[in-house]
């Protein structure tokens, strides 16, 4: 593992004061080893996950509601994590990079203020807006994408351009309104459902942008005498922020079993599900795992700047010699491990699924496998999950890391035939606080929390003492190799599929 990290000591004092305990006095009946499945599980409890997830609701709250990299709430939430590994006795490193952000500093604001009353309108900032505070007449682009600077012919300066989604980039759109004079942009949707959107990171205007529902829109475009109020207050620029890594004392230097989360939330709100879940079921693992002896090292990863296109995870991989890759044996990710109306999805390692991405590197099924196994010991039915590229697994496949994870659902739908199964309400979101302001410490299914950090606990473990079934498939290769299929994560800009376009 290469060693251009800060060390711990150096990076506390970059960091601000946490306000939250540091230490936990929990489980004073398992202070000795775990080494034993049966013994781990009884240690890793809820309570000691929703203890670190309560920390990182206490640190968003203490920085206006967000952790997002580049931000104190980040820097802040890295550092308990490294406190808490230290206190631990794991080998505590901390990798800093710079990268290319967007941050929404203060919430946006969009107001009604004519014809009376005053009404605040629900709306989603375009991610790489620009600031601005205006209060404004509202033009509507009528029956036309503003995809044209013919389409602005006759725009009043100094209004807010109202805009369809539709035929072109949103940065487009917003670029020919402000050419046109236009002091605001609203963009609302085409189609049902809220609209999170990006205008790209090569978007430099210093114009607001922001979005809204199609039904807001029309209203808004049906309303005579619209005058409104838009503020955004943004960041664009180049930002500093942190993976951290605990890492074992001792096991195969050439085998590590890399666990990993990331630790950073969307501009949003907290976080506290995406992907507070993840990484406090990793601390609780590892904490509980501090005495265990494993064979093969285990080196637990939080990641910074997920959100804004795996760049944590990718800057690691990418830094990594061909030598450090080949020592890490097999890769896995928890994001998203509590949604409140779950499915309690396993990534398709083997592609047995048949449908979307292909089968995971050589050992992506033996991980899988061993997921199912454990769900099927307590009886708890799983299903299949793509590798879609959209989580920090997403740089380990692209250089040949068998992968493999956990997931519960994040703005998808819940079908009728899953609420059979899993319960829950059809026609929900997985999660339906998704990248939203109430991704808070009750934004959960405790169930699913307490059943999946189980399951990471006991995958990471057996791999822990064993990675014999991952080196013979390795040594054997996959039928379909991965080679020819892998993600390719440098296209993956946007996570989650935020939209650039129509």
């Amino acid at each position: 593992m290469r060693k251009k990290f800060l060390t711990v000591i150096l990076f506390i004092s970059l960091m601000l004061l946490v306000n939250v305990a540091m230490v936990s006095s929990k489980h004073s009946s398992c202070r000795g080893s775990n080494h034993s499945v049966r013994k781990l599980l009884k240690c890793v409890t809820l309570e000691g996950v929703r203890e670190h997830q309560a920390a990182l609701q206490t640190i968003a709250d203490a920085n206006n509601g967000i952790r997002t990299s580049g931000t104190p709430g980040y820097d802040q939430s890295a550092f308990y994590v490294a406190i808490q590994m230290a206190a631990a006795g794991y080998e505590v490193t901390v990798q800093p990079f710079e990268y290319l952000t967007f941050i929404e500093l203060s919430p946006t604001v969009l107001e009604k203020t004519e014809p009376a009353p005053v009404e605040a309108i629900e709306t989603r900032i375009m991610s790489f807006s620009g600031s601005g505070d205006v209060t404004a007449s509202v033009s509507t682009v009528s029956e036309i994408t503003g995809c044209d600077p013919a389409d602005f012919t006759g725009f009043p300066a100094g209004d807010i351009a109202l805009i369809s989604r539709g035929a072109c980039t949103f940065a487009q759109k917003a670029t020919n309104a402000y050419d046109a004079g236009a002091v605001g942009v609203i963009i609302y949707n085409n189609t049902e459902g809220n609209l999170n959107g990006t205008l790209s990171s090569t978007f430099a205007l210093n114009i607001p942008v922001t979005a809204v529902t199609q039904d807001v829109g029309q209203t808004l475009a049906a309303t005579e005498g619209l005058v409104m109020h838009l503020q955004t207050d943004t960041f664009r620029g180049m930002a500093t922020t942190y993976n951290v890594f605990a890492e074992t004392k001792t096991g195969r230097d050439d085998s590590v079993v890399m666990v990993g989360a990331h630790l950073d939330s969307v501009n949003a709100g907290p976080g506290i599900n995406d992907n507070g879940s993840g990484s406090a079921v990793l601390l609780e693992i590892a904490e509980q795992m501090s005495r265990v002896k494993p064979r093969n090292k285990v080196r637990f990863a939080w990641w910074g700047a997920e959100e804004s296109g795996l760049v944590g995870s990718t800057y690691y991989v990418d830094n990594l010699t061909q030598e450090e890759i080949d020592d890490i044996a097999l890769y896995l990710n928890f994001d998203m491990v509590g949604s409140p109306n779950p499915v309690f999805f396993i990534y398709d390692g083997d592609d047995s699924d048949g449908v979307g991405a292909p089968a995971g590197p050589p050992g992506s099924a033996e991980i899988e496998q061993k997921f199912e196994e454990y769900y099927e010991w307590i009886d708890a039915p799983y299903k299949g999950t793509d590798f879609s590229g959209r989580s920090d697994y997403g740089p380990f496949i692209a250089v040949g890391i068998p992968s493999g994870g956990l997931f519960t659902g994040a703005e998808g739908i819940k079908t009728a035939e899953e609420v059979e199964v899993w319960g829950g309400t059809e026609g929900d979101a997985y999660d339906p606080c998704y990248h939203q302001a109430c991704d808070t410490f009750d934004n959960v299914s405790l169930d699913a929390l307490d059943i999946n950090a189980d399951a990471a606990a006991y995958v990471t473990l057996k791999f822990a003492k064993n990675t014999s079934a991952i080196e013979n498939a390795k040594a054997e290769g996959f039928v379909g190799a991965f080679s020819t299929n892998a993600v390719d994560t440098h296209e993956l800009h946007d996570h989650h599929h935020s939209l650039v376009t129509e």
